[in-house]
């Protein structure tokens, strides 16, 4: 195991931070800062792999398909975290993404130990959830070698699935397990070993990608607008009058009118003003046009 973790990137040690206690506070934080700064470059430099992940994600999705992340530690949480985001914004339903964390949700908050060297754990939490052909898997490992994310891509590209691997090493096993591999080299931290660092800010810059992206492609957005949020809160209420009234410029009498017709779905009562429709026949029109606000105006426009 050592001779494992002295030849990965995300685990060397970086002597010339060797005394980085000894700096002031402000020193320490400038630091950390422009490690931080080479991030999004790593990134960059993997931009045509995500694409095609994302597409290849989004058209299972468009199919009917769900999204799944598998990981241990920081980087399950990072799954859990992207997956529990998209009900409230893009108004999908819970078991659409999933994230899954090696230990289940009380690793969460604690270790669970054993629980990431375990790929049959992982294998037994696909099969909970009766995977199928059409789904997505996409294992994080910041290492590249955990067995818990490895265990899921296989199991899952077994199946027929989509599988994606994403590490932060080059040429990881996870990455190799994969149909795409994704492998963010942000290079050692500011302490040793701890990947929740880069390593985690790569993954989660990644997991907004695959996420958003993807619905995006589902038609879940007007331009840059969450026509598709779920109002559940005041906040998100006022949240939707405000998105209605910037993609159709209505009064807020209007405004109010439509989205008491459609019963507060943002999506149908914009195009009921800007088509002159009303809320049966905006909710017709989406439902024949995959959800698609911008295809489904063109319907009605002609």
């Amino acid at each position: 195991m050592r001779a494992q973790l002295d030849s990965l990137t995300t685990e060397a040690f970086r002597p010339e931070l060797a005394e980085i206690d000894r700096l002031s506070t402000l020193e320490i934080a400038t630091l950390m800062n422009g490690e931080d700064a080479g991030v999004p470059g790593a990134v960059a430099r993997q931009l045509p792999v995500i694409a095609a992940a994302i597409d290849a994600v989004a058209a299972r999705m468009g199919r009917g398909g769900r999204l799944v992340y598998a990981g241990a530690g920081t980087a399950g949480r990072l799954g859990v975290l992207d997956a529990s985001e998209c009900p409230p914004t893009f108004n999908t339903d819970p078991a659409q993404v999933v994230g899954l964390i090696a230990g289940g949700p009380p690793a969460m908050v604690t270790s669970v130990e054993g629980a990431e060297d375990s790929a049959d754990l992982a294998r037994a939490d696909l099969d909970a959830l009766a995977l199928t052909a059409d789904d997505a898997v996409v294992g994080v490992s910041a290492s590249g070698r955990t067995p818990y994310a490895i265990g899921a891509v296989e199991h899952a590209r077994r199946i027929g699935a989509l599988t994606i691997g994403l590490a932060c090493n080059p040429g990881s096993a996870l990455a190799a397990a994969a149909d795409h591999g994704i492998e963010i080299v942000v290079g050692p931290e500011l302490i040793t070993g701890s990947t929740r660092l880069k390593a985690g800010t790569a993954q989660k810059l990644v997991l907004n990608m695959l996420s958003t992206i993807t619905m995006i492609r589902l038609g879940k957005t007007y331009g840059n607008l969450m026509v598709d949020v779920r109002a559940s809160n005041e906040k998100l209420r006022a949240r939707s009058r405000r998105i209605v009234a910037l993609a159709t410029g209505a009064t807020d009498e209007e405004i109010e009118r439509a989205l008491a017709g459609s019963g507060g779905e943002v999506k149908d009562a914009i195009l009921s003003i800007l088509a002159g429709v009303d809320a049966p026949t905006a909710a017709r029109l989406l439902a024949e046009n995959r959800g698609h606000l911008r295809e489904a105006l063109a319907a009605a426009r002609g």
